[in-house]
């Protein structure tokens, strides 16, 4: 199995993705990066062996954390990511001319500029759009002392071990929502409920004390193994109530040409399975 990578992030659970070839394996002040060829896959991201993102379908994860928010808000033109260091969820806001600005905080240098190196299909070019301004900072840092005016704030975060824990604290959660505009949207990635239950369930038990409506949608993504992910979403605004006509047209607008949003998509995301709705408090 040495040409095998194993991911065990989860107690009781594990996966295995082939390496056809490993093109980047380093350590950084902050984390292990390592980025293989998997024959199904294309090129692998992963920290510490945790896959984080791949060629083959990171689409519908940094779709379903930017177009369900921006295409709900209708107005979103600051948008604030935390994380995301790879740039797919930059090139996904991007891809919204009616974004003005994008803010995006990555703790980890190394990881932006192995990413353009290795992983230039995940960016596609978004590191030298002039909307853009990249801080290196610890997001949580960022997120306490920003003047914000955000309409947008994704939280494209590792899982809450290591660099990444502090982004899943009510701390963190009251500044995000401090430095959105109003009406503005917070998402976050709540990992796999089947597996890590526990993540969504604190999430939403903040979330429900911060925002007038809070709740998660979902999607499958492949190499999140255990069933489909969680997102949580939390605003004062009422944009989760946006007509599907209304998003069909924005949509459309827009000129997007996605891998797996849709705005029918966008709507049955919210719709949660019997189990989901019970890791909400």
């Amino acid at each position: 199995m040495s040409d095998w990578m194993q991911e065990k992030l989860h107690p009781h659970h594990a996966q295995a993705l082939k390496l056809d070839r490993v093109l980047y394996d380093s350590e950084t002040d902050h984390q292990r990066l390592k980025v293989f060829e998997n024959g199904t896959f294309g090129r692998v991201l992963t920290l510490d062996d945790v896959v984080q993102t791949t060629e083959g379908d990171n689409a519908i994860y940094h779709e379903m954390l930017t177009h369900v928010p921006i295409l709900a808000h209708g107005a979103a033109k600051r948008v604030c990511i935390v994380g995301g260091g790879d740039g797919g969820m930059a090139r996904e806001v991007l891809r919204h001319d009616s974004v003005t600005h994008v803010t995006m905080v990555e703790i980890d240098a190394g990881v932006v500029e192995f990413s353009k190196e290795y992983l230039p299909t995940l960016s596609q070019g978004a590191f030298d759009d002039p909307r853009l301004s990249l801080v290196i900072d610890d997001g949580a840092a960022f997120m306490k002392t920003t003047e914000g005016g955000f309409d947008v704030i994704i939280v494209d975060s590792t899982d809450p071990i290591g660099p990444g824990e502090v982004l899943f604290t009510d701390t963190f959660y009251g500044h995000a929502k401090r430095a959105l505009a109003p009406g503005g949207i917070l998402v976050t990635q709540n990992g796999v409920p089947f597996l890590q239950a526990e993540e969504l369930t604190n999430t939403m038990r903040a979330f429900q004390a911060l925002f007038a409506d809070a709740t998660c949608y979902m999607a499958t993504i492949p190499t999140y193994a255990g069933g489909p992910m969680a997102f949580g979403w939390g605003t004062d605004g009422t944009s989760r109530d946006t007509p599907l006509e209304t998003l069909q047209d924005r949509f459309a607008a827009a000129g997007l040409d996605p891998f797996y949003y849709t705005p029918e998509v966008h709507k049955a995301a919210f719709a949660l399975p019997a189990y989901v709705v019970k890791c909400l408090p």
